[in-house]
């Protein structure tokens, strides 16, 4: 596994980026060997951010964690991933390394995996207008929802926007 670690608001020392290294590389036993972990560790205000994306042949897996202590924010989300992977194992099975689950002890886990499976309650169906970007980020200020799908006026594309945990806006566009 190919591991990226960089500071936002903050410098990375060496220190800092052996030991978020070396925990990181404790989940390369669950990934093909092109995997690529991409750490992010940033400052905001009292807050300790480590952000944790890893992306391989068939997906990625994506884990966030703020505390007031940095080593603590990366110990929680590599702990975070770990869980994910185990409790969506019998999904990612056949993206993940060969028998990667057999052996393991399921009972070292929290029975946060024995949840019951997610399933669609609801549908919405309604009309997509064409807008621009700036009335679309309106619109989901004025719904009050986490995200918001339109067509995206000048490109003719669906598009989805969203409001991300900063206050800022994100865009998914298609390529």
């Amino acid at each position: 596994m190919r591991i990226f670690v960089n500071g936002k608001n903050m410098e990375v020392s060496e220190y800092l980026f052996e030991l978020t290294d070396k925990k990181v590389r404790k989940l390369d036993k669950f990934f093909p060997d092109d995997a690529e972990a991409f750490v992010t560790l940033a400052v905001e205000k009292n807050r300790h951010i480590a952000e944790v994306t890893i992306r391989y042949t068939g997906g990625f897996v994506r884990g966030e964690e703020a505390t007031g202590d940095m080593y603590a924010s990366i110990d929680n989300v590599l702990t975070k991933l770990e869980k994910q992977i185990i409790k969506h194992r019998t999904k990612l099975e056949k993206n993940l390394k060969t028998g990667v689950f057999e052996g393991l002890n399921m009972a070292d886990y929290d029975d946060d995996y024995e949840e019951e499976e997610a399933k669609i309650v609801r549908v919405k169906r309604f009309d997509i207008k064409p807008m621009t970007v700036e009335e679309a980020m309106l619109q989901l200020d004025m719904l009050g929802h986490a995200f918001y799908v339109f067509t995206n006026g000048e490109t003719g594309d669906v598009n989805v926007i969203y409001k991300r945990k900063d206050g800022n806006f994100g865009l998914i566009e298609p390529e």
